[in-house]
């Protein structure tokens, strides 16, 4: 698959989420394999404006390239000036949310709001394309509804507008997360299109990615998969090469890892805000061990990085665990 010159054989990216695929969390996933970064998805009215946590969201590193920052907008004069601040960042290439069902956003015009009117959708993507000299991407969704499911014709339009990949979330906006991802249509859209298709939806196992793939898409995007389990990536390559299945983290590779995003969440957000901010991650690190009921509900209630980490090494150190990590 190639985005300008990016050239990645079947990549996995890892989605953009809101509040969740910031930096610190971004590294992590790229050391367990991710093969593309997204920056969560970015007010364009707010870029424009240069409000400081605004440009605070697409602030990226070298150790997370090839990475793209995620824009999203329903004023075509309002997105080509804050692709404009983008480039200042130097991302690889910035994509476009056209995708994102939240009511507020929607009423706004912005996200999938687009997907109601298809003209207005292709102004957004060409006006965008005309103001930068990055690649740009769109990520969305296959329709409003399930009564107006217009994907193949977003599809053409885009590319014909200059976009240079297609990330489709394969369920309609009334979905928002619920039911099921349709995956059928990707091979329906990969036929229409010749720039490159990203699968998303649904994908929590590397036989979920093997299988995406299967559908023809030149690339797998993970999203809610990849908070529940961040190795997702380095299992998911393994699967594709081998066709074997990695043995699961150790109890200790997960506390630690852990603890090494904890710090860094601190070290991006401070002492208090960023242990408060990290308690999405616990569920993830945690998943299948046996008896943490108690250590999650714990968790929970402490504020401070040291009294943190020193409770998940307690943990640890249970005689159900010691054993494994002697």
């Amino acid at each position: 698959m190639q985005i300008g010159s990016i050239k990645i054989n079947q990549p996995i990216a890892l989605a953009p989420m809101e509040d969740v695929s910031e930096t610190p969390f971004r590294l992590i996933c790229k050391r367990l394999g991710a093969d593309i970064l997204y920056t969560e998805f970015t007010s364009s009215e707010g870029l424009i404006r240069e409000i400081p946590r605004v440009l605070k969201k697409i602030e990226i590193t070298d150790a997370e390239r090839p990475i793209a920052i995620q824009l999203f907008g329903g004023v075509e004069a309002s997105l080509e000036g804050a692709v404009r601040v983008a480039e200042r960042f130097q991302p690889d290439f910035v994509d476009i949310n056209c995708g994102c069902w939240v009511k507020n956003h929607v009423s706004r015009g912005e996200g999938a709001a687009l997907l109601k009117n298809l003209p207005h959708f292709e102004s957004i993507v060409k006006s965008t394309v005309q103001a930068t000299r990055l690649p740009v991407t769109v990520k969305t969704r296959l329709g409003w509804d399930e009564n107006s499911i217009v994907i193949l014709d977003v599809a053409r339009m885009i590319e014909q507008a200059g976009a240079k990949a297609l990330t489709v979330h394969c369920r309609t906006r009334s979905q928002a997360h619920r039911g099921f991802a349709d995956w059928t249509w990707l091979e329906r859209i990969k036929k229409v299109i010749s720039i490159p298709l990203i699968g998303n939806g649904d994908i929590s196992t590397p036989q979920d990615v093997k299988r995406m793939f299967e559908t023809g898409c030149d690339g797998v995007m993970i999203g809610r998969g990849a908070i529940a389990n961040p190795w997702i990536f380095r299992q998911s390559r393994h699967y594709l090469e081998t066709d074997t299945f990695l043995s699961e983290p150790s109890i200790q590779e997960k506390i630690e890892l852990c603890i090494e995003h904890l710090k860094l969440s601190v070290q991006q957000d401070g002492p208090l805000r960023g242990v408060v901010n990290f308690r999405k991650y616990y569920a993830g690190y945690l998943r299948n061990l046996p008896n943490v009921a108690k250590l999650k509900s714990d968790l929970m209630q402490l504020v401070d990085l040291e009294l943190v980490i020193k409770r998940l090494h307690q943990f640890l150190a249970q005689p159900t665990y010691s054993s494994e990590t002697s």
